[in-house]
């Protein structure tokens, strides 16, 4: 059981820090909209999680992976969005960012909304959770030790989240990021829309 969860976490903490998608989401929110905007995209997904694990413990993933169709819509709708968020971060590269609007304005839906469709749109979250459902959780694993290992899989990755944003939203870091707005719009913009094609081409 201990191998299981070493196993687990380092394989997810390894994901975590690739560059992908989320990431980038998760880095454009927090240095646009902030501390409180991070927070809830990287909420939102880990909900995305939630969802892949979920259909992943039904039999659902296995489904999608084997069925072009099915994972053809999944990648295709994914890049869509991500290049829909592309041209919304450059189009709005003339935006300014004060940081105690920021701060101090009200939640913003929005933000959890792109973390969870960016995430449950994203095909390497079905590839991801599928090999982790058919190689180290398995059919005879036990109800309690695949808690806990979707328990150990979830904590890695709020921790990774929680870590990331509070290092992106340091006071030296925001002033840096303010005095070039507009250019952290557009990098973020063209970063999104590359992603996008990515996933476009990517095959399973």
């Amino acid at each position: 059981m201990l191998d299981q969860v070493l196993v687990i976490v380092s394989v997810t903490f390894l994901v975590m820090v690739s560059p992908g998608p989320d990431m980038v989401l998760v880095l454009r929110n927090t240095f646009v909209n902030g501390r409180s905007a991070g927070l809830q995209t990287s909420i939102g997904i880990l909900s995305g999680n939630l969802v892949h694990i979920t259909y992943c413990v039904l039999g659902i993933g296995l489904l999608i992976s084997q069925s072009i169709m099915a994972f053809s819509t999944l990648k295709y709708a994914g890049a869509a969005y991500l290049i829909y968020l592309g041209i919304m971060s450059f189009r709005s590269g003339a935006k300014t960012l004060d940081t105690n609007d920021v701060e101090g304005g009200p939640p913003n839906r929005a933000w959890f909304v792109q973390g969870f469709v960016s995430n449950l749109l994203n095909p390497k979250g079905t590839l991801f959770y599928l090999g982790v459902f058919t190689t180290v959780i398995t059919p005879e694993t036990s109800a309690s030790a695949m808690l806990l290992l979707i328990f150990s899989m979830m904590l890695v990755s709020a921790s990774f989240w929680l870590f990331f944003v509070y290092t992106l939203d340091r006071r030296t870091i925001r002033e840096h990021i303010e005095r070039s707005q507009r250019t952290v719009n557009r990098i973020f913009g063209v970063l999104l829309l590359l992603l996008g094609i990515r996933v476009a081409s990517m095959s399973r």
